[in-house]
């Protein structure tokens, strides 16, 4: 049958060396010490086997060749429960993954075997047992067995769906009893067959106690040993019983199977004394796929503290979970745990969602006390000793790590004894805890990152103003100087043309008085503004002398046009060293200034 979700059980080795034990184990066992000593090949003759299908309140035989494939058992209980195959679900299988196209003969099976029938999408019977038995089968069967030799107990869980050959085979594993050998007390007097599912066994729901033990191997008697001789072609068709006591037989279960037992020996998962973490998760990541396949959690490469920066600190919204991942390999509850709990597809999913996962191997003394340092160093001396003092079999362990503002706490630590439902429900749990801090997280850096916002765009205002500020500044502070410049020019210009009308001024010739003897021209000179200035010339004086008198008055001639009247004439386009006779402003005249465009 498919091992249920929530089944804790040892390792699963598959069906060529674990399989479900046979109803003729004398013959299977004689058989086997026929042949593979001899390595013997027998031809094989058609073989037949009997099924008993179980469905609701009826059961249907079957018998069918061990050439004919599940779908063909499906077709005749189509025929028989007028159900269509597509919707049946044949269950009670003692192997692993069974679909249609299954040869029953590579199932390995015994001749007598018992199945059920669900139909999960058909409206269920009105028979009051059929729907006790579907409830029943959907359950989850606490078993405590105790081991009588080591008075050790283990709390196994099964779904009522299993078999009680399953819960013989996973407690071989724990327990390295093979099933031919295990003596138990404590089932009920229902329990007659190993192929029966625990939903109908008769087992207390929703615990049951059974006691097992060690018997010595049985004898060979006479008539197990004449059926080694009619029975050979049994062997390949043995159950993993046969193969569990391989050894008994001094075969090794390497050789029996072809290959030198040195390969089935594991490697480490991590190299004692790693120097380098990343180095080390590397090869425990290689190894960890190697033995249980590719479908397990994504572990990240790099030291225990680059961990903690990927999982605690980035954004609040990025953050996540830190899982780490403890192994052991001398605990009885690894294989199981790695197989059937890291390795289910729902519990690796999450993890790959919701956690950054870490893994470390324990199982080396180096190894484990350098973790122990960490562990110390980061979570302090209680946590590290709370994993200190767990016993090998406590093993393997998960620590679900959650960061926090002044420290990293651990929410939980989860042993290897669980199943997949409790290792999901506890890390549900805690993503539940870590999902209300994430909250508040990001609703403190939210606000953070609004008041640095806000405090931003103050300080750009703030900045924006004194650029703004200065540049009005500047530019009053250029104005200032650039009028200070012009006042300067200005000043120089006045004092240079001061100077100039100083100087013109003090070359003056002396004004002729009115009864100078000499002939004298008399000028009348009008301003701009409308004011008049007079004086006296000589005749004979040059018409320079009148234009150095007007530019001594504030009115040079390379500004200013000296204009006559009678007739219109610009006087400054004459020639200066003309006397004011030749230019005929003589014996008076009236001139007026016109500054030049």
């Amino acid at each position: 049958s498919e091992y249920s979700g929530e089944t804790l059980h040892g390792p699963a080795y598959g069906p060529t060396s674990h399989s479900t034990a046979a109803a003729s184990t004398p013959s299977s066992s004689s058989a086997f010490r026929h042949v593979v000593p001899s390595r013997q090949i027998v031809e094989r003759q058609p073989r037949m086997l009997d099924f008993r299908v179980e469905y609701r309140d009826r059961n249907v035989d079957v018998v069918l060749e061990d050439s004919s494939t599940v779908g063909d058992i499906k077709h005749i209980l189509e025929n028989e429960l007028q159900i269509p195959a597509s919707k049946m679900l044949l269950k009670g299988w003692k192997t692993g993954d069974v679909d249609d196209s299954t040869v029953l003969k590579t199932l390995h099976l015994p001749k007598n075997n018992s199945l059920y029938v669900l139909t999960p999408d058909l409206p269920p019977s009105s028979s009051s047992h059929s729907g006790v038995l579907q409830e029943s089968l959907n359950q989850n069967f606490m078993l405590i067995v105790t081991h009588r030799e080591v008075q050790r107990e283990y709390n196994l869980n099964f779904s009522g769906s299993s078999t009680i050959q399953e819960v013989k085979r996973n407690v071989y594993d724990l327990t390295s009893i093979p099933v031919r050998h295990q003596l138990w007390e404590g089932w009920p007097p229902s329990a007659t067959d190993d192929s029966m599912t625990l939903a109908v066994s008769g087992l207390t729901f929703p615990c049951h106690r059974l006691t097992v033990g060690r018997r010595s191997s049985p004898v060979q008697t006479r008539e197990q040993s004449e059926e080694q001789c009619t029975d050979v072609h049994m062997v390949s068709d043995s159950d993993g019983d046969d193969f569990e006591d391989a050894t008994e037989f001094g075969v090794d279960d390497g050789e029996m199977f072809g290959v030198a037992s040195s390969a089935l020996r594991k490697s480490p998962m991590m190299p004692e004394n790693a120097e380098n973490e990343g180095d080390a998760l590397l090869q425990f990541t290689a190894e960890f796929s190697s033995r249980y396949g590719d479908c397990h959690p994504v572990y990240f490469i790099g030291s225990l503290e680059a961990a903690f920066q990927e999982a605690f600190y980035g954004k609040a919204r990025d953050r996540k979970l830190l899982a780490i991942y403890l192994h052991h390999d001398e605990s009885v509850l690894t294989n199981v745990f790695c197989s059937q709990m890291l390795c289910a597809e729902s519990i690796v999913s999450y993890l790959s969602q919701n956690f950054i996962t870490w893994a470390w191997d324990m199982t080396k003394e180096a190894n484990r006390a350098r973790f122990l340092t960490m562990c110390t160093r980061h979570f302090g001396s209680v946590v590290a000793q709370t994993i200190r003092t767990q016993k090998t079999d406590q093993f393997p362990l998960f620590l679900i790590i959650m960061g926090k503002r002044s420290s990293n706490e651990v929410l939980n630590v989860i042993q290897g004894n669980t199943t997949v439902d409790e290792l999901m429900m506890r890390l549900m749990a805690a993503m539940e805890i870590f999902s209300a801090q994430q909250q508040e997280d990001i609703k403190d850096e939210d606000e953070r990152e609004a008041r640095e916002n806000v405090k931003r765009e103050q300080d750009e205002a703030y900045r924006i103003s004194l650029e703004a500020d200065r540049a009005k500044r500047e530019a009053q502070e250029r104005e200032m100087a650039e009028q200070f410049r012009l006042e300067q020019i200005r000043k120089e210009q006045e004092e240079e043309r001061e100077a100039i009308r100083l100087s013109l001024e003090q070359s003056l010739p002396p004004e002729p008085k009115e009864e100078s003897t000499e002939s004298v021209s008399k000028l009348r000179i009008r301003t701009p503004s409308g004011e008049f200035f007079e004086r006296r010339f000589l005749a004979s004086s040059k018409l320079q002398v009148v234009f150095d008198f007007v530019a001594s008055k504030g009115y040079p001639w390379e500004e200013y046009k000296l204009l006559g009247t009678f007739p219109r004439r610009d006087v400054t386009q004459l020639d200066p060293n003309k006397s004011l006779l030749e230019v005929k402003l003589f014996p008076q005249e009236t001139l007026f200034l016109e500054a030049k465009e």
